[in-house]
């Protein structure tokens, strides 16, 4: 019967957590970020951003898993093949921008809008930081309707935060044409760190990044030794978190809960999901379209049972917390299979005395 029961197990497991469309894994090699992978899906979608200085838009999205390749240039004018020289004096009507090649399979459009909001002032209607003119101003150039929507629905979602006291300036427009810069602008913070750290620095933009998205603080989310882990987590907790497991379907704390507030990991309690991003996937485990900040998300080969899986880990717990497929709801099709046993939940009316307090516009 045990032995009837665990194959069983395993069927559920292994149909209820895979998407049935496999995926080749490719590392590549990054100086920042030895292991980031891509999944080579047979997908590749593009995401296009205006965000000023595009050397400064280029840099947050390379070390992204899922990304494929981030291209410097040029969008929204009507001159063709523009020099940067044209461009920069505002002669073309194009701005600087940003086309970024990713896997939708790894990472979503929505995820891309979170990591754009946070690395540009999105309420200057003038430019950008000492960057002054339309060509420095921000955009998002939609490739079709659902990228317009979600792009609406974050700009929204970014207005009603709290976080700014003017409104969000960025025009979410139609993509026509994106043309690169010349060679020596891409990778232009590998090719020339002092010179570009030196201007990131003195326009302005590093200081308004860390003054309203930095993750100070984090120091707070430790993992604990072993010992204390055994002391402080449950077996099933332990076994899932620290030796990779996974709990049953259907029996599990979070699967069903429809309760507002923010999911943390049970092992460092940073920050993983919220409860707006939550849904039923009929699989039995708590399942999310994303999670509530990218920075706190590490996503893994897995090569277990013969397949080759994402597996998705919290940052600073190490915490392995579930795995990544493409058969959530439209339209992104992402769905983070998450295990309760990784997982406490803060309720809403917590957040605050929890210290959680910012991110309550993540849930409201």
């Amino acid at each position: 019967m045990k032995r009837l029961f665990a194959f069983g197990f395993l069927l559920i497991f292994l149909t209820g957590c895979v998407e049935g469309n496999s995926s080749e894994v490719k590392k590549e090699k990054n100086p920042k970020k030895q292991n980031k992978i891509s999944i080579i899906s047979g997908k590749t979608e593009t995401a296009t951003f205006a965000g000023g200085c595009f050397w400064c838009m280029e840099e947050p999205f390379e070390n992204i898993d899922g990304v494929i390749s981030v291209t410097s240039g040029f969008s929204g004018g009507k001159e063709k093949n523009p020099a940067y020289s044209q461009v920069s004096k505002g002669e073309t009507g194009h701005r600087e921008s940003v086309q970024i090649k990713y896997d939708p399979e790894v990472i979503s459009y929505p995820e891309l809008l979170d990591i754009y909001w946070k690395n540009f002032d999105p309420t200057d209607a003038e430019g950008s930081f000492r960057d002054r003119g339309l060509q420095y101003t921000s955009a998002v150039f939609y490739h079709d309707n659902e990228q317009k929507k979600l792009a609406e629905e974050s700009k929204k979602q970014l207005n009603k935060s709290g976080i700014f006291n003017k409104p969000i300036a960025t025009k979410i427009i139609k993509f026509t044409a994106f043309y690169p810069a010349e060679e020596y602008h891409q990778d232009y913070y590998k090719k020339n760190p002092e010179n570009y750290y030196k201007y990131k620095k003195g326009s302005g933009r590093e200081e308004y990044v860390k003054s309203n998205w930095s993750l100070s603080g984090t120091e707070k989310y430790k993992k604990p030794s072993d010992s204390e882990l055994k002391m402080k987590l449950n077996d099933q907790q332990y076994y899932v978190t620290q030796e990779n497991g996974t709990e049953r379907a259907f029996n599990n704390s979070y699967w069903d809960n429809h309760e507002k507030g923010i999911y943390v990991d049970i092992v460092s309690g940073e920050p993983l999901f919220s409860s707006r991003d939550k849904f039923d996937s009929g699989t039995g485990w708590p399942s999310f379209t994303k999670p509530i900040d990218t920075r706190f998300i590490i996503k893994k080969i897995d090569g277990s049972f013969g397949m080759e899986r994402v597996e998705v880990r919290s940052k600073y717990g190490d915490s392995h917390l579930g795995h990544l497929f493409y058969d959530g709801p439209e339209p992104t099709c992402i769905r983070y299979c998450m295990n309760s046993a990784s997982l406490r939940f803060v309720p809403k009316d917590k957040m605050k005395s929890e210290g959680y307090g910012k991110f309550l516009w993540k849930v409201n």
